[in-house]
């Protein structure tokens, strides 16, 4: 019998150091040494990597005690299959391993291929749905030979949206390129907006620049719903109502655009479409006043911070802005919040022309990031290989499916007499990895609905038992990035990355290049590129004439650890994205105002709940010590987490009008389904908000037992630009429940 890989050995004196790059969906992408005792191979420290510019040798708190997660005694180690009679989705945490038997690989890759062919002949190789997202960053893990595999056997290709989709298009509608300002120099900043951006809980390695420019003066304002930790610390919290941030940035613009307080010359030099932008900004509905009822701000809130951001940084300015400080400029972390409600792509487009009207971009420390990932010109056309879909049985690029819409995917598609059902066969069999989709996708009981069909083959490549997995047909053992090679680009900085393996996959995990590869050469595709192996992916996600890659080969990186991208630089050597029109990759060649942003209430929010039985809008948040589902399920992050566990908060007006009490059993329901959670009456939130976590279904945080999170309530209604996920734009009503739920 084989030596159980968890099991704990003695130390050894022979110690190497490996370095990594964490590759959870964090903008961070922190360097990381890991320890590995060389005799045994087991690694015995994670810390961070100190010459790291930016993330400077620590971890977040998620990280930090990651051998916790790489060591865990519930790692999935083996492929299983499941066995006949047990039904998905039917057993509950610690017996999930019951429903499965071990196989080998070779005994499930067979299966998995003989079931695919089956199903592609019968039905068509559309009727297969790869279905993942960024379990990993890493370009490896992330898409290439999963996505040549695919592309290779005509499967639908899956938009995927459910993160950043709207943001990201809104960003580059403005910009041309996601891009932004360089993290380190948030610490020359006079005025930090964390604007929807929990900067303490999800994206910490900016934090000790924030800390650095506001012990020279700086001041901190934070624009959220929900008094977040960033919140708590900031010198002031805007408590806004959720889906009107693009009412609070026309407004802003207003106050800017009515007292002359734009940069002319700038504005002139870099932006489209301003003179359209000043007449739309300065109608009355977007005077404070106005602006106020939709948002819930103080209209002379509004008024006293367009003042200081116009004035940050700028000498020309004097002192006539209250709470200004013009020895910096004005930064705005703008975060993916905003652009998960019914209007977020236009909410993130309307934020992202503020520094545009400013000329904060002219200033080292001005300007806004959103992300930094379109900085990494990376070969993803020669990873992928989307001309192998002309090789595969249709000869044609397949038909798309919007991840954010699974369950309908699953439970219409196909169906022609269902309206609004896209077109194309029935999805028949689906490949998740990289994804918890049964407990991060929206509109969750459909999508459990449709992974409960006995004829839908689903293969789940995890790490762990997750609720996903619970669903799957064949169970396929997945490595942490302890247990890889790859290579990294970052989304909150600008250093190009490679992460050696530190350690031996544990018990008989893969990859998923060598599991997708021996996938392809099992379906007999006969391409060479199938054959590729991890240092000729990370050569061709490299081979590129870009001239912000020039001199970083993957040799480089493998000495180095961390490579600068080489951006263009001022005569200071500073680099100064948008300072001047160069950098704008827009077909006007200059930042982008049109269309002009129109605000429009999300159509479950609270403008309009008044129509219908829902009057609470509900936000489903992130956990601090989460990451999405990710860590869930470790003992040490739930005890971090155990204060809003199963909690639904709410402020103390609503609770008193449904006779709701701290503790207090309460159903949380609308029209998708219901959750029964514990009230916890708190100021976290503002009259009308309630807010939940999002959490893995089995564990039992739903106390009615029915396995559901908070995206049992959520809906698949899509973004207005984008095609992402709405989250953020539900609607919901509360009423107490029973003390003898479990």
């Amino acid at each position: 019998m084989a030596a159980n890989p968890l099991e704990t050995t003695a130390p050894s004196s022979a110690m190497k150091v490996v370095h990594a790059v964490c590759s959870h969906d964090c903008p961070d992408s922190c360097g990381v040494l890991v320890t590995v005792d060389e005799l045994t191979g087991r690694a015995v420290k994670v810390q961070g990597d100190p010459s790291h510019p930016v993330t400077r040798g620590f971890l977040c708190g998620k990280v930090a005690k990651y051998l916790d997660r790489v060591y865990s005694p519930d790692r999935l180690l083996y492929p299983m299959r499941r066995r006949k009679g047990v039904a998905k989705g039917s057993l509950p945490q610690g017996r999930e391993a019951d429903a499965f038997e071990r196989v080998s690989w070779d005994e499930a890759l067979d299966e998995i291929a003989a079931k695919l062919t089956k199903i592609a002949a019968e039905f068509g190789p559309e009727s297969v749905l790869p279905y993942s997202y960024a379990g990993t960053i890493g370009q490896l893990g992330y898409g290439s030979m999963d996505r040549r595999f695919f592309h290779r056997l005509g499967a639908s290709q899956l938009a995927r949206t459910i993160c950043a989709e709207a943001g990201g298009t809104a960003l580059k509608a403005v910009y041309g390129v996601k891009l932004g300002t360089v993290p380190q120099d948030f610490a020359h900043a006079g005025l930090v907006i964390a604007w929807g951006a929990n900067i303490h809980g999800n994206n910490v390695h900016l934090w000790p620049f924030i800390e650095e420019a506001r012990r020279k003066g700086a001041r901190l304002v934070v624009i959220d719903p929900y008094r977040t930790r960033t919140a708590a610390l900031a010198d002031e919290h805007l408590a806004i109502n959720p889906g009107t941030d693009t009412a609070l940035a026309l407004g802003l613009m207003h106050v800017i655009l009515s007292m002359g307080l734009e940069d002319r010359e700038y504005v002139d030099a870099c932006t489209n479409g301003f003179e359209e932008l000043r007449a739309h900004a300065l109608k009355p509905e977007y005077s404070p006043e106005s602006v106020a009822k939709a948002t819930g701000i103080d209209a002379g809130a509004i008024v006293r911070l367009a003042r200081a951001y116009a004035a940050a940084g700028r000498a020309d300015a004097g002192n006539n802005a209250e709470g200004s400080n013009v020895a910096g400029p004005a930064v705005i972390r703008l975060n993916y919040g905003i652009q998960r409600s019914e209007n977020g792509g236009t909410a993130a487009r309307a934020v992202c022309m503020l520094p545009l009207l400013t000329g904060a971009w002219k200033y080292k420390g001005g300007g806004l990031l959103l992300s930094t990932s379109g900085s990494f010109p990376f070969n993803e056309r020669a990873l992928q290989m989307p001309e192998l879909m002309l090789a595969s049985p249709l000869g044609r690029p397949a038909r798309v499916v919007n991840m954010s819409q699974l369950g309908q995917a699953l439970t219409t598609l196909g169906n022609d007499a269902k309206a609004g059902a896209q077109t194309g066969p029935r999805v028949k069999a689906l490949f998740v990895y990289n994804s918890n989709p049964a407990a991060v996708a929206p509109n969750q009981n459909d999508v459990l609905r449709g992974m409960r069909r006995d004829d839908l083959f689903t293969v789940v490549h995890e790490q762990f038992f997750t609720d996903t997995a619970d669903y799957a047909d064949v169970l396929l053992p997945a490595p942490t990035f302890l247990e890889v090679k790859d290579v990294q680009g970052a989304y909150g900085h600008l250093f190009a990355q490679v992460s050696e393996r530190a350690i031996a996959p544990l018990g008989e995990a893969r990859s998923n290049v060598a599991m997708f590869g021996e996938l392809g050469r099992r379906m007999g595709f006969e391409e060479a590129c199938f054959d590729d192996r991890e240092d000729e992916l990370i050569d061709q996600a490299l081979e590129t004439e870009h001239p912000w890659f020039a001199g970083i080969t993957r040799e480089r990186l493998e000495r180095e650890g961390h490579v600068a991208l080489r951006l263009p630089v001022d005569a200071k050597g500073d680099v100064l994205p948008f300072s001047t029109a160069v950098w704008f990759k827009t077909a006007s060649g200059r930042g982008e105002l049109l269309p002009v942003p129109v605000f429009a209430a999300p159509t479950e929010s609270r403008a309009n709940a008044a129509k219908g039985p829902y009057p609470l809008e509900f936000l489903p948040r992130k956990a601090d010590n989460y990451m999405n589902s990710t860590f869930a399920n470790i003992p040490l992050h739930q005890r971090m987490e155990k204060r809003t566990a199963g909690v639904l908060e709410m402020h103390a007006t609503d609770a008193a009008a449904r006779q709701i009490a701290t503790g207090d059993a309460v159903e949380v329901f609308n029209g998708r389904g219901s959750i029964t959670l514990r009230a916890l009456v708190n100021a976290q939130v503002s009259a009308g908000v309630v807010a939940a976590r999002l959490d893995w279904s089995k564990l039992g945080n739903d106390l009615s037992g029915n396995r559901a999170n908070v995206n049992a309530l959520t809906s698949e209604t899509l973004t207005d630009i984008g095609g992402g996920a709405t989250f953020y734009s539900t609607l919901v009503e509360v009423r107490k429940g029973h003390d003898d739920v479990r």
